[in-house]
């Protein structure tokens, strides 16, 4: 019963702490504070994260705050179609040594960090984007054999261009599981572009600080998942991700009809760490049902898709999660 004081006095100063960062990253990443919770709460569930919008909507200056405002050592790859495996994760050199004998030594790519911002990564070929598939699930990556571990905590934050852009390719079902949440990043309101332009285009520009020392990380997330969850929010999330699969019984018509294939356990287990964060971020210490609905977007938009018959109807995944989220909670409202 001790650990009881222990961990509310512990969940008060992390979520200190977050408004601290979450204040950092919006000085510089202006407007778009959903975005901002989004990125924490990936980074809070030792997750990885796909940011998806247009060109020159601050995707790339979110990833550079966070690294810095979370205490993290940051790596950037820009995918570009002709980027190699190599080119990520390193390679064995053939040196010779002063004596003239000769070895192989590694030389780590970019993928060696903490937090690793792939810009533009459906640029790149297929071969290229599976090259992080090991290292974003398995935290190592493979060369010659030979397994190297990489930074801890590691964390992906991949950019991704609308795939109707010429010259992108979709990511492989299995990569795109890999990701936690996809966040979607939009245009900023007027004002909040307004704002944008005053802080961005004159002689000063703020700066972001760290808030979290090196290794905080890593003790933040283990709180995390000592954040205790309800029965009636477990039951939320089993509920909501059972309702997008097609063959199963409680899926409703719509599901069954529009989907193609749904989301699987790991849309569940991202669920019940999401929820989490979301109640920490709103400084609450305990998730409610309302935070499963409220993140059904970023968590199953990129686990699940529509079949042929439903993209010629004009149907999208968006207006899909939207149908069934509003069913889900006025049946909530009802019981």
């Amino acid at each position: 019963m001790a650990e009881a004081p222990d961990l509310v006095a512990d969940i008060g100063a992390l979520e200190e702490k977050l408004a601290l960062a979450r204040a950092s990253i919006t000085r510089r990443f202006i407007g778009q504070e959903g975005v901002v919770d989004l990125v924490l709460s990936a980074l809070l569930c030792g997750g990885h994260g796909l940011l998806v919008g247009l060109p020159g909507l601050g995707k790339t200056r979110l990833v550079d705050t966070l690294a810095t405002v979370m205490g993290l050592d940051g790596g950037r790859v820009q995918f570009t179609p002709d980027l190699m495996p190599a080119d990520i994760i390193g390679s064995e050199v053939l040196e010779t040594a002063a004596d003239g004998g000769r070895s192989f030594r590694f030389i780590k790519g970019p993928v060696f960090c903490q937090i690793l911002l792939a810009d533009e990564i459906n640029r790149a070929s297929p071969r290229t984007q599976s090259a992080l598939l090991q290292a974003m699930q398995e935290q190592v990556v493979t060369v010659a054999g030979q397994e190297h571990a990489l930074g801890v905590p590691f964390h992906v934050f991949a950019t991704q261009n609308p795939i109707e852009q010429e010259g992108t390719y979709p990511l492989p079902e299995a990569q795109l599981d890999r990701f936690l949440v996809q966040i979607d990043v939009d245009y900023p309101s007027r004002s909040a572009e307004r704002d944008i332009l005053i802080a961005t285009t004159g002689s000063g520009e703020a700066h972001a600080h760290a808030v979290f020392a090196p290794g905080e990380l890593s003790g933040a997330q283990d709180l995390l998942r000592r954040l205790p969850v309800g029965d009636s929010v477990v039951e939320q999330i089993l509920t909501l991700v059972r309702a997008f699969r097609p063959d199963d019984p409680s899926a409703p018509a719509i599901v069954r009809e529009n989907v193609h294939w749904g989301p699987g356990p790991r849309a569940a287990q991202a669920l019940m760490l999401m929820v989490r964060a979301r109640a920490l971020l709103d400084g609450r210490l305990a998730p409610s049902a309302g935070d499963v609905l409220a993140l059904a977007h970023p968590v199953l938009i990129h686990r699940m898709a529509i079949n042929f018959s439903a993209r010629a109807r004009g149907e999208t995944l968006s207006g899909l999660i939207d149908a069934v989220v509003d069913e889900i909670g006025k049946a909530g409202d009802g019981a």
